[in-house]
């Protein structure tokens, strides 16, 4: 009979000590991955015009508000109030704009209004006049202020005369604004009528 040239295995049997053993081990492993964590990926870029690139998130701005803003109204003693106002993107821009509806904040009678547009400063930020759109000496009062279409409408209370009571306009007139690329320019409808 031939000899194996492979020694006898050792014996198989398992005792106790064993099974500590190997549970230690693994234990070790599993606490030495926890460590030892790979570095930042690294993933290549496209670097070729043929390659898509997808476009950046466009920026959502919030509207300028009216706190602190210098309306251009001379209202004396008392301060400027700001009665209405409403945003949107009137020029097209994907930024919006506040238009406010102002008057002096008159203890007895109908304050005439004012009308502007405000924008946010381009270096930092601030709220700012852009453009009148009601001056107060037209004796108007501005109601149903909104924006629609990048077109600002209102309807306007006056008088048909100086005679004629602030408490009471008695003339209703329909205003759109609309900007132009240089202007905001004005149009009247057709419902204009006496209240």
């Amino acid at each position: 009979m031939q000899q194996s040239a492979v020694p006898e295995l050792a014996r198989t049997d398992t005792r106790p000590i064993h099974w500590v053993a190997t549970a230690t081990a693994v234990a070790g492993v599993i606490a030495l991955t926890s460590l030892v964590q790979p570095g930042p990926a690294t993933a290549a870029q496209p670097t070729t015009a043929t390659e898509a690139r997808p476009a950046p998130a466009p920026t959502a701005t919030t509207p300028p508000g009216t706190t602190g803003v210098a309306f251009p109204l001379d209202c004396g003693p008392v301060k400027a109030v700001v009665a209405r106002r409403t945003s949107g993107d009137l020029d097209g821009d994907g930024k919006p704009e506040t238009v406010a509806v102002v008057h002096c904040d008159a203890a007895m009678g109908t304050p005439p209004d004012a009308v502007y547009v405000l924008t946010r400063n381009a270096t930092d930020g601030t709220p700012r006049v852009v453009a009148t759109l009601v001056q107060p000496a037209d004796r108007l009062t501005a109601t149903d202020l909104a924006i629609g279409d990048r077109t600002v409408t209102a309807t306007l209370l006056g008088y048909s005369t100086d005679d004629v009571p602030s408490c009471c306009p008695d003339v209703k007139k329909a205003a759109a604004w609309r900007w132009n690329g240089h202007a905001f320019l004005r149009s009247t409808p057709a419902d204009t009528r006496g209240v």
